[in-house]
């Protein structure tokens, strides 16, 4: 795989537990860290979209979940 290289400093608790996820789960680390980043970077960005839509979501009367999801059920 092509791609940018960077460098992660672990702190002592968490290296230990990466290398346990990775011996079960068959991945190098460079694959679990990329699908965690993945992961966290889709929930920044999806809080940060919410975040905008909000005030317009509001507007319409839509200020909870459950608003959502009864006008879509």
């Amino acid at each position: 795989m092509k791609g940018n290289t960077i460098t992660v400093r672990l702190d002592d608790e968490l290296a230990p537990i990466l290398d346990q996820v990775c011996r079960s789960s068959g991945r190098t680390r460079s694959e679990v860290i990329r699908s965690a980043l993945k992961r966290h970077l889709a929930i920044l960005r999806f809080q940060q979209l919410r975040r905008q839509a909000m005030p317009f979501a509001a507007a319409h009367g839509y200020l909870t979940d459950e608003d959502v999801f009864d006008s879509v059920s």
